[in-house]
């Protein structure tokens, strides 16, 4: 499985990394799950089918960080990426924390996507 990263992904990410200093090493996990099984697994992790783009684009909800360990049911990271099982290629979109926002960005998906 191939991975790529959208530009405003990595600003994201660097962003995040500010906070949670794990999180490059959390997202190998999983990168390494997404390897085995890239494809939605409910409750964990559902399509974004209603932006109709032919696209198979995947939020996972509730990311495992180290770092925010022992904070409470109602933390955790979200993550967004478009799945391409012909290329056998990943996409991350979007990483952000669910107290900063409570949706994936839809334009961003669709600028990249449609």
């Amino acid at each position: 499985m191939n991975f790529d990263e959208l530009l405003e992904f990595k600003k994201d990410l660097k962003i995040l990394l500010k906070k949670y200093r794990t999180l490059h090493d959390d997202l190998d996990i999983v990168q390494k799950v997404l390897s085995i099984s890239p494809d939605e697994r409910p409750p964990f992790s559902f399509r974004i089918d209603q932006l109709g783009i032919k696209t198979c684009v995947i939020k996972v909800r509730k990311i495992a960080c180290k770092s925010l360990k022992g904070k409470g049911v109602n933390s955790g990271l979200s993550l967004v990426y478009a799945y391409f099982p012909a290329e056998q290629k990943i996409t991350f979109i979007e990483l952000y924390h669910k107290n900063d926002k409570d949706l994936e960005d839809r334009n961003r998906i669709l600028m990249h996507f449609s």
